[in-house]
């Protein structure tokens, strides 16, 4: 155990933007797979639906990716 109490809250606040980051990339790939699906398979309409599906994988991809960056950046400049 550490005697240092701000270290304890410093490794608090590293492991939820940790936790945070991962759901972040976890939460913009299920919005993925949900899109393809509603894509490519029957859910809303025979046939698929594109104009739905298309759009929600896109979302998707780009939060998976720019939003992990986007919280960093957002932490290592200190706003908060």
């Amino acid at each position: 155990m550490t005697s240092d109490p701000t270290r304890g809250a410093d490794e608090a606040t590293w492991r939820n933007r940790f936790i945070l980051l991962n759901l972040t990339r976890i939460g913009g790939t299920v919005v993925v797979l949900i899109g393809l699906a509603i894509w490519h398979s029957d859910w809303l309409r025979q046939g698929g639906a594109v104009e739905i599906g298309l759009p929600l994988a896109l979302v998707g991809l780009v939060v998976s990716f720019a939003g992990p960056k986007w919280l960093s950046r957002k932490w290592s400049s200190g706003r908060r």
